[in-house]
């Protein structure tokens, strides 16, 4: 069973009841605790390729895989054999395997790696270790891994944590800095902090600038600002939206920003599976608005190829603001 992303993970205080708090507390210190001794093994196996980690310190909900594919281009269109490794969260296939669009599904490989393989070279792999060795093996001089910032089995050439720079008033991408479960810390800020060495920060397209305060908390540690963009224009029309994704409320916030005539929107899990009898509640409610469907392509690519031609997929890239900075963070690791 897949559980939604609590919203109340990202309040500064108040929530939830001081009871569950103290239930929840020592789950904390018990995740926390394992956290540091899986990072204490050791630095961590060379695979002969750079790898650049995409990760984060929170439990999911930044955009990495949008960093992971702007990333991917950019390598790409400099002349690098760039390759993308995944866990293939939501698969059964644990790899190392390289994502064929064209046969295997999100049942099988998950829903982000089949979404990046239709543009870039894509292995998933319960062992990353394995996966990045075939990678090297493929001839990928440059590997982008989605996630791992917690995982210290492959030495990394570039670590990058992206953060969520949407604040609003009682909303903070850190919650009020309590690990899981208690709250949406992979491990403490601090800690996870000092292993990057950059943090990209991204911002949706109306929200004009960064949060000072936020900004401050990374101290002198750069950081990249980039920006969640349509890669097109939203249905015409009335719609009725969908998503599973960490943060499903942001994906309404971007679709009306981008002048969706939303009249509904439904959130559901994480990585979450679409049966019929879901769909077709989904539809029956759209039509009661005379209203399409419209998801994200994480999701759409989740979608049987029955329902896939009733729904329209919506689009999103990550830009970085400045490619000056990025090209500069790049090359202090050679590439």
């Amino acid at each position: 069973m897949k559980l939604s992303t609590p919203r109340w993970w990202y309040q500064r205080s108040g929530a939830p009841s001081p009871i569950t708090r103290a239930l929840l507390t020592p789950l904390s210190w018990i995740w926390a605790a394992a956290t540091a001794r899986r990072l204490a093994r050791g630095p961590g196996s060379e695979v002969g390729a750079a790898v650049i980690c995409v990760g984060n310190v929170t439990v999911g909900g930044t955009g990495k895989t949008p960093i992971v594919r702007e990333l991917l281009l950019t390598l790409t269109q400099r002349g690098i054999e760039a390759h993308g490794l995944a866990r293939g969260h939501g698969g059964s296939d644990r790899g190392p395997t390289r994502v064929d669009g064209s046969r295997h599904t999100a049942l099988e490989v998950g829903d982000e790696p089949l979404m990046l393989a239709q543009d870039f070279p894509m292995w998933i792999a319960r062992d990353r270790v394995a996966g990045a060795h075939a990678a090297s093996a493929a001839g990928a001089k440059a590997i982008v891994m989605d996630d791992g910032h917690q995982n210290p089995d492959i030495r990394k050439t570039l670590s990058l944590v992206v953060v969520d720079g949407e604040t609003r008033e009682d909303e903070w991408p850190f919650g009020d800095g309590r690990v899981f479960p208690a709250g949406p810390m992979r491990e403490p800020l601090k800690v996870g902090l000092a292993r990057a060495d950059a943090v990209v920060l991204l911002l949706p397209a109306d929200l004009p600038t960064a949060d000072p305060n936020l900004l401050a908390l990374f101290g002198e540690k750069p950081v990249l600002i980039a920006r969640l963009e349509p890669a097109a224009p939203v249905p015409p029309g009335p719609q009725m939206g969908f998503a599973g994704v960490g943060k499903p409320w942001k994906v309404e916030r971007a679709l009306l920003a981008a002048g969706c005539q939303l009249v509904d929107f439904a959130p559901f899990p994480d990585h979450g599976v679409y049966d019929d009898g879901t769909l077709k509640m989904l539809a029956d409610r759209a039509a009661l608005f005379d209203a399409g469907l419209v998801t994200t392509e994480k999701d759409w690519v989740r979608l049987s190829p029955a329902w896939r031609d009733r729904v329209t997929p919506w689009p999103v890239r990550a830009r970085f603001e400045d490619e000056a900075a990025l090209a500069a963070v790049l090359a202090k690791v050679g590439l």
